[in-house]
């Protein structure tokens, strides 16, 4: 079972406190609450009191921007073929419907591909180079994705296809570079960019604000439902991103999108990051898990509310299909973990079983890491080639794990906390110990030990409508 909770009670910053509360107006308590989250500045305590997009960074600041930017236009001018290659998740599908928005208005021909999660899996499909030649397509720009697909990239070069690369997670084995025309990542080498926790819509959003010159601001509600379902930090341009999306998505236009609220049972409540991890997130990801994430973009890019809400029904029957097949692998993976593992010796939980839907090991590996407070990888096996999902604890860093296992992964990619992999069903049991001798290596007693993080005591005499309100303000909560 999960272990006690180690209590983390912040030291209190005095000297910011008095600050904040003096420059600023507002409660000693909400100024050390902003101290205790990393904000150290006045100008900073401003930036997030008072989100505006006016604040959003230049999205010329990528040094690949203004290459991008001139390709596009190229190819629209001259009225050439693009190809949107897009993840099949939110995050993947809303950068996807975001772009497409963008080309269509400013008059490109284009087209879209999203690969099959279970048949393909992540990244630029090994048959890109086949895929691009079959819909006439002599620039690929991909969308929360491409940034490890060194080989298929090179493959679209040797064709005479130019290739823009849009995505936010980790670069692996740069080290000569990669062969995009450009490359629109705050997380590559030397990047000058001034933030680097952008989601995939994130990044596509600044791609599709150079283009047009325009702050997108109407387009809100798309990125921030991408950016807060992706889990990344909402600090910030992903604060601003998301307190106005948020509010957005309240009073939408899209016709999927209203279909959506109505359909899961919160069309006239007041939008919260929560709502948007727990219902429509799960919701829209549905389809991609089990089948294809081509209906998720229909919902998004339909302009028809009839239509819209009859998508949204079926999504619907989705979800509640995943929820069943979910529950059933969630029990297996819990009975192995009970019968087989040696919490002694596993400090990483690498859990295999046939038969499991690849569609829904990411969900899975989060239960069961948050049960245990371990990392957690869980693998459908197969005869061949098996794929895998991984999540870890705060202190673990599973994508650079990960590449000190590279020679037995088939590929791999993701973020520090999340992860995907495909391995041979032969390297399964040498991955495992190699892995777990790693973590030996990296992880103390104590990062086992899931920390519950105590900002201040209080008096109940504090927690006053004035203090409520103030806590209003500090929304969207998340990671």
């Amino acid at each position: 079972m999960r272990p006690r909770k180690v209590l983390n009670i912040a030291v209190a910053d005095l000297k910011l406190q008095n600050l904040f509360h003096k420059e600023l107006g507002i409660s000693k308590i909400t100024a050390q609450l902003l101290a205790n989250r990393g904000v150290d500045s006045l100008s900073e305590a401003d930036k997030f009191l008072r989100v505006s997009p006016t604040n959003l960074l230049d999205p010329f600041s990528f040094q690949d921007m203004p290459k991008a930017v001139k390709l596009i236009k190229e190819f629209i001018k001259n009225k050439e073929k693009i190809l949107i290659f897009s993840d099949y998740d939110v995050d993947g599908i809303t950068s996807l419907a975001l772009l497409n928005d963008t080309l269509l208005k400013s008059g490109a021909d284009y087209s879209h591909y999203i690969p099959h999660r279970v048949k393909e899996g992540y990244g630029l499909s090994k048959n890109i180079v086949s895929i691009a030649k079959d819909k006439k397509a002599k620039l690929v720009i991909t969308a929360d994705c491409g940034i490890n697909s060194h080989k298929e990239i090179c493959d679209l070069r040797h064709n005479g296809i130019e290739v823009i690369v849009t995505d936010h997670h980790e670069p692996f084995g740069h080290e000569k570079g990669i062969a995009a025309s450009a490359v629109i990542n705050p997380k590559v080498k030397d990047s000058n960019y001034g933030y680097r926790d952008l989601a995939g819509v994130g990044v596509v959003y600044k791609l599709c604000q150079a283009l047009t010159r325009n702050l997108l601001q109407e387009d809100l509600d798309l990125v921030s439902l991408g950016t807060i379902a992706d889990s990344v930090p909402l600090t910030g341009e992903n604060r601003i991103i998301a307190k106005e999306g948020l509010m957005r998505i309240s009073k939408t236009e899209r016709p999927g999108l209203k279909a959506l609220l109505e359909t899961s049972g919160i069309k006239d409540k007041v939008m919260t990051s929560e709502f948007v991890s727990f219902i429509l997130g799960p919701r829209i990801n549905a389809c991609g898990r089990l089948d294809s994430a081509e209906l998720s973009l229909k919902l998004l890019m339909s302009r028809d509310e009839a239509q819209a809400l009859e998508i949204a029904e079926e999504i619907e029957k989705y979800n509640r299909q995943r929820q069943k097949i979910e529950s059933g692998i969630l029990e297996e993976a819990y009975d192995l973990v009970e019968r087989e593992i040696d919490f002694k010796e596993h400090k990483v939980l690498v859990i295999a079983k046939e038969g499991w839907h690849q569609g829904l090991l990411g969900i899975v590996a989060a239960k069961i890491m948050d049960k245990f407070y371990r990392p957690t990888i869980i693998i459908s096996k197969t005869d061949g080639l098996c794929r895998g999902s991984g999540r870890s604890i705060k202190n673990f860093h599973l994508f650079e794990s990960l590449s000190e296992c590279a020679e037995l992964l088939e590929s791999f990619g993701g973020h520090k906390h999340a992860t995907g992999l495909v391995i041979a069903s032969a390297n399964i049991e040498e991955f495992r110990n190699k892995i777990n001798l790693l973590a030996k290596e990296k992880l103390r007693v104590e990062d086992l030990l899931p920390g519950l993080d105590i900002d201040m005591e209080l008096n109940l005499s504090d927690l006053d409508h004035g203090f409520v309100r103030e806590l209003d303000i500090l929304e969207p909560f998340g990671t």
